[in-house]
């Protein structure tokens, strides 16, 4: 996390200095790089150093921060100029680093590198003086030593029959998590401004969600002679609310209902979404039902939104820092993270070509690959509610032998 922090000031202040075009593209990388490592580190470490009753509230709160950090940016952006947003985005990397030195190394972690004596004493801070942790110890201490042999962490050896399941399992949920259609908004939301002919002269940086509402809303409108008076503003704070009010019932609800049922009810929302954002422009392209589409538009996106905050955008980063075996933890995180980000690359280089060939068709698109993505999650996606990290790994990895 340290490093990352560090790639990130840097890339920020590439950004902050730069003359030309070149200098951006390496501040971008860089923060890219940053991000990308921290976007898979941080639900882990979250995972290893908390108890099994409470770790997915804890690492689904993360993602609450980022939702009230892209709030946050979003207000700040539209205050400022890119240069002061570049110089203020360094302020959360340095009190990251520099909160570190207070944060303790992953207990897990120091018991594979043999460090027990730090191991004990780090596990007793982290669960309190007068808590005993003498059984979750020993299950850790057992599980690590069971694996000390197996030497086994290089992408080569994720493809073993004994590692399938759970490759699967996490390298599908990022795939479903980048394909459904967020990110479609997210990466090409200047050329969708352009192909609805509105905001062309937006220029401050902003939550990429709540512009491209605004977007869709316009585009909904734009041949509607009905609510004349509803403001695109209005469905932008809409949509923000509905987010963080949803991933805040995710936080709550993540230890109560379980992995599982959050994700069915979060993807069979976004299916339902896409669907109906995707009805709205059918029925525009055909000239009917003008006094609908405007509000069928607003309801589809905010329950697409709403959905995908309430278990897509955080319980597969949270699932996936459970079921690797800590012997393939690197090799296992680091494969589903790069299909994360590739799946996001794919959807930013084809989104903009499928939107220009059918609006309505694009979106029907994203609706049939959530519901793709029910049954998989239905079938194959494990609940680890309540489970101890060790529990879970053992029973993935013999599940198919």
């Amino acid at each position: 996390m340290g490093v990352s922090e560090i790639i990130c000031i840097l890339g920020w202040l590439a950004i902050l200095f730069s003359k030309d075009a070149w200098w951006l593209d390496i501040g971008r990388f860089l923060v890219g790089c940053g991000i990308g490592v921290l976007s898979y580190v941080v639900p882990v470490y979250i995972a290893e150093i908390t108890p099994k009753n409470v770790r997915g509230t804890f690492t689904s709160f993360s993602q609450l921060m980022i939702g009230f950090g892209q709030a946050l940016t979003f207000l700040t952006g539209s205050l400022v100029n890119w240069r002061t947003l570049a110089l203020i985005g360094i302020i959360p990397c340095l009190v990251h680093l520099l909160g570190l030195f207070l944060v303790p190394e992953s207990p897990r972690w120091l018991a594979k590198c043999g460090r027990i004596k730090e191991f004990e004493a780090v596990l007793q801070f982290l669960r309190g003086e007068n808590a005993d942790i003498s059984q979750e110890a020993a299950d850790i201490i057992e599980y690590t030593e069971n694996i000390q042999w197996i030497s086994e962490d290089g992408i080569l050896y994720l493809f073993q029959r004994k590692y399938a399941y759970s490759i699967l399992v996490g390298v599908g949920l990022m795939v479903f998590q980048q394909l459904g259609g967020l990110n479609g908004f997210t990466f090409y939301t200047s050329v969708i401004f352009e192909s609805a002919g509105k905001l062309r002269d937006y220029s401050n940086y902003s939550c990429l969600i709540e512009r491209i509402i605004s977007i869709i809303i316009e585009k909904g409108r734009h041949n509607s002679c009905c609510m004349t008076g509803f403001s695109s503003k209005l469905g932008t704070i809409a949509a923000a609310v509905v987010q963080i009010l949803m991933t805040v019932l995710g936080v709550l609800f993540i230890d109560k209902c379980g992995r599982r049922p959050l994700l069915l009810i979060s993807v069979a929302g976004t299916c339902l979404g896409c669907f109906l954002t995707g009805l709205s422009f059918f029925l525009q392209d055909l000239q009917s039902g003008k006094e609908l589409i405007p509000i069928l538009v607003l309801i589809g996106v905010l329950v697409f939104l709403g959905s995908f905050q309430l278990g897509l955008a955080g319980i597969p980063w949270i699932i996936m820092s459970e079921i690797f075996p800590i012997n393939i933890m690197v090799s296992a995180g680091s494969l589903v993270t790069f299909v994360s980000w590739v799946g996001a690359w794919i959807i930013a280089v084809t989104f903009n070509f499928s939107f220009g060939w059918s609006t309505a068709g694009t979106f029907f698109i994203f609706a049939g690959i959530c519901g793709v993505g029910i049954l998989f999650i239905a079938k194959l996606v494990p609940e680890t509610k309540g489970r101890a990290l060790e529990e879970i790994q053992i029973s993935i990895t013999h599940s198919l032998q």
